[in-house]
């Protein structure tokens, strides 16, 4: 076979960059990685507007075996319980309460007794065998006494992506429970009765407290619910405008990434915002942002993952044999490549080293100038709307970089005679006139997250538009149909945001 005509250096040169090629083809059409259900956000939020506000509420305690001096955690409450009335526990739940005590205390091993500790949120997230998502919102803190006692983790379970309400819950809880443990059923009896709220509307929760009248809580779900779990301020710090892209062309092409943090908050809220950099697209792999260490070994697996760990898990990470990992060290925003030596040979976690040649480049640098400028440019817009946020601001980049990669889907959308809507996938990635984003699509098409996008809008009946819609067919609207994309219009797009990003 013959590589290029050029000189010696450049035919090599042409022949390595097509075997990377035919390498990550392959690697995204291993059939391990194929799965013909996809998730994907609109299905997710059409299928809980019939749900309550939360499955399971559980306080999870750490008991020490009943030989040796190490502890395991152990669900001591429940509500509700298989004896309140009308209340009948499924299968699924009683496999999900076998594992919430370990992502409560994912690092049940290392604990001591202590006689003070400063309260922590965090959640996790359960995924079923059907791919659906469960989120675990935990407040870890002491129980009632004095002296040096071990920590609780107060844990609510819900089909609902939104940090920020269930924290609020977390902290009526405390509020309730330092006042008197009996204050908090009643409580969370009224939050389960509550209305399942829409997104941007709040709800009350009346319920008792001594000394404030009826207590009443109001829970509002954010207007976009693409945000309501998302927190890019915290992504930020841990991570450089560069490094957060190498992660996010890793996630793309559905590769394995390892987060590395010594917080539980930190990697949950690392985790949830990353994930929510890929929208339009909803990853379809492995997802846990809190990793216990009792499981570790699940980041041997061979198909794709996200995974957060705690920096004291990285030693049992060495022993394991996983190849192709990009490790990331939140705490220190660097990729961990040399772990550990032994002998003269050194094990090696790192990237695989081309994440900065996945996506195209001239989208890239413009994506780049607009996250390393955020901070100058939120604060020229909030002074004309304070409704401006950072989440909101971050979120618009990516979609506008997306629709610069992807947004002529339409285009190529078609109707057979039995009304049924057909992506055409070759014509979609040939008219596009970037050489560079053909390049990319022709990986990213065989990707999950590409298929669950396509599945969505060829079943799509309703005119519901999202952000990333509405984006889409302004810059349908500014273009010839024959002509869908260039690459400078990312360039001038995203300048335009530095003007009027959300207005």
């Amino acid at each position: 076979m013959t590589c290029g005509t050029g000189g010696k250096g450049t035919g090599h040169l042409k022949c390595d960059l097509i075997a990377d090629r035919h390498k990550r083809l392959a690697q995204l059409q291993q059939p391990s990685k194929r799965n013909p259900h996809y998730q994907t956000l609109e299905r997710d939020l059409i299928e809980l507007q019939e749900q309550q506000l939360f499955e399971l509420f559980v306080v999870v305690s750490l008991q020490k075996k009943a030989s040796g001096t190490n502890y395991i955690p152990q669900v001591i409450q429940q509500f509700p319980t298989k004896g309140d009335h009308g209340y009948k526990q499924s299968k699924d739940t009683e496999e999900r309460l076998k594992v919430i005590p370990r992502f409560c205390f994912p690092d049940s091993k290392d604990w001591v007794p202590t006689s003070e500790l400063k309260s922590e949120t965090f959640s996790f997230v359960l995924t079923g065998e059907d791919g659906s998502r469960w989120f675990g919102y935990c407040k870890k803190l002491l129980p009632e006494g004095k002296g040096k006692r071990l920590p609780e983790v107060y844990c609510m379970v819900s089909r609902l992506g939104c940090f920020n309400l269930f924290s609020k819950i977390l902290d009526e809880v405390e509020k309730r429970r330092e006042m008197s443990p009996a204050l908090v059923y009643p409580f969370m009896r009224s939050v389960m009765e509550a209305p399942f709220p829409a997104p941007g509307r709040t709800i009350t929760v009346k319920s008792y407290l001594p000394g404030a009248g009826d207590g009443s809580v109001e829970l509002c779900r954010p207007l976009d619910s693409r945000l309501e779990h998302v927190d890019f301020e915290c992504l930020f710090k841990c991570l450089s405008v560069c490094h957060l892209i190498r992660v996010c062309a890793s996630l793309l092409l559905e590769r394995r990434v390892i987060f590395v943090a010594n917080s539980l908050s930190t990697l949950s809220k690392c985790g949830h915002a990353v994930v929510a950099t890929l929208y339009p697209f909803t990853w379809q792999h492995t997802y846990i942002p809190v990793l216990p260490v009792s499981m570790i070994d699940i980041v041997c697996s061979p198909t794709p993952f996200l995974i957060g760990i705690l920096s004291c898990s990285l030693p049992q990470l060495q022993d394991l044999p996983i190849e192709e990992v990009l490790i990331v060290d939140l705490c220190a925003d660097k990729f961990l490549q040399e772990v550990s030596d032994k002998g003269d040979a050194y094990i090696v976690f790192g990237d695989v080293s081309d994440e900065d040649e996945i996506l195209p480049p001239k989208l890239q640098a413009a994506l780049v100038q607009i996250l390393e400028d955020r901070n100058e440019v939120l604060a020229q817009e909030q002074q004309f709307s304070q409704d401006v946020t950072l989440n909101s601001l971050v979120s618009e980049a990516f979609v506008r970089f997306f629709v610069e990669l992807v947004g002529h889907y339409s285009l190529n959308m078609t109707v057979t005679e039995r009304g049924e809507r057909v992506f055409q996938r070759e014509p979609f990635r040939k008219s596009h006139t970037s050489r560079s984003v053909r390049h990319f699509l022709d990986l990213f098409m065989e990707t999950q997250m590409f298929a669950g996008f396509v599945q969505d809008r060829e079943l799509r009946q309703s005119g519901v538009k999202g952000l990333f819609e509405v984006r889409a067919l302004q810059y349908l609207e500014t273009i010839p149909e024959s002509e869908p994309s260039g690459v400078n219009r990312i360039l001038r797009s995203l300048g335009e945001l530095l003007c009027s990003p959300v207005r």
